[in-house]
């Protein structure tokens, strides 16, 4: 598994206008090229009317499987373009699809593979980029009275709280680093004076805003 990803917020679209043309951007996550041409599949249903639909995806831990299509748009100007905005964005597992409605004025190859760039570029800083990161879930144990001097260590580690539930004992459940588990433990330890019980959760990704 891939210790960290970079990949869009959520599905979305974004439209752009040159020269009379419209460029409808459809960014997804996707998990195999079945679901891509589902959801390309989806799109030229909803847009029946526009003269193109070119697309491009990536998929696998490290960008294995690579596609690109122009649908129409002269060789190279439209899913080579897109194709490279995941790349250089480093995006993996993503979708884009980008919808022309021709508006009467030939952009000509240079305007093509600037357009199809342009639109995913714009697309996806409208949407936003995540990078996930892989965490252990850390289930920690601790008294009612111990529970304001943990979550100072915590906020002041930077470590995240996915879940804290209230019975007999306080049980919060904490994302750490694989390799930061055993430390963030025994720091916990001495913090609490030993007085303090971990269990090791699921392994899972945990995502927070991206900037490039």
């Amino acid at each position: 598994m891939l210790k960290n990803y970079v990949a869009i917020a959520h599905n979305g679209t974004h439209e752009i206008e040159i020269k009379k043309s419209r460029f409808i951007c459809y960014l997804a996550r996707i998990k195999d090229s079945a679901e891509a041409d589902a959801i390309l599949t989806q799109i030229k249903k909803e847009h029946y009317k526009a003269n193109h639909h070119c697309s491009a995806y990536v998929l696998g831990d490290h960008n294995d499987i690579q596609h690109m299509r122009d649908d129409g748009e002269p060789s190279g100007t439209a899913g080579a373009p897109m194709l490279n905005v995941l790349q250089r964005q480093h995006l993996t597992n993503t979708l884009v699809v980008t919808t022309r409605y021709f508006g009467g004025i030939k952009l000509g190859a240079g305007g093509l593979i600037r357009a199809y760039s342009h639109s995913v570029s714009e697309a996806t800083a409208a949407i936003g980029l995540v990078q996930g990161t892989l965490q252990q879930e850390l289930q920690v144990q601790i008294t009612y009275k111990q529970q304001g001097t943990l979550e100072h260590y915590l906020e002041a580690n930077h470590l995240t709280v996915t879940d804290t539930t209230y019975a007999v004992n306080v049980n919060l459940i904490i994302l750490v680093a694989s390799e930061q588990v055993e430390v963030t433990k025994a720091a916990i330890t001495n913090l609490l004076s030993g007085q303090v019980t971990f269990k090791l959760g699921h392994t899972r990704y945990h995502e927070v805003p991206f900037e490039q």
